[in-house]
């Protein structure tokens, strides 16, 4: 196969406030040159870090669910979802599936959906 995902874009109002959010949720660093029209957070081992993420302004605002969003994994949901709420996410939806998964749906600064995994 010739194809490989090498980022994950955003479309932000204020890219280096919601680039910055993510850079610390993830405990990565802003790449250096964040702007008010693009911010990234490189990928230093796609691996084990994630993608490079960028974050690009645009005119219009966010009105609808997200169409993709990522999924996130920890093994001390309670602990996370704390330390997420203290970053600025807004908690949105607590869900168990079958007993044994948990996950914690979230709203980053600009609106985005995302979801805390802890699978048991």
């Amino acid at each position: 196969m010739s194809i490989s995902v090498i980022g994950v874009s955003y479309d932000a109002a204020q890219p280096a406030t919601v680039a910055e959010f993510w850079a610390q949720a993830l405990g990565r660093k802003l790449s250096d040159g964040a702007s008010a029209d693009f911010a990234a957070i490189a990928a230093t081992d796609p691996a084990t870090s994630g993608p490079f993420l960028m974050f690009h302004r645009v005119p219009e605002g966010k009105t609808v669910k997200n169409r993709l969003h990522l999924d996130l994994s920890t093994a001390d949901l309670d602990a996370e979802t704390q330390r997420l709420l203290a970053l600025g996410a807004t908690r949105l939806s607590d869900t168990t599936e079958d007993g044994r998964i948990r996950w914690t749906t979230f709203a980053d600064p600009e609106g985005n959906e995302f979801d805390l995994v802890n699978a048991r």
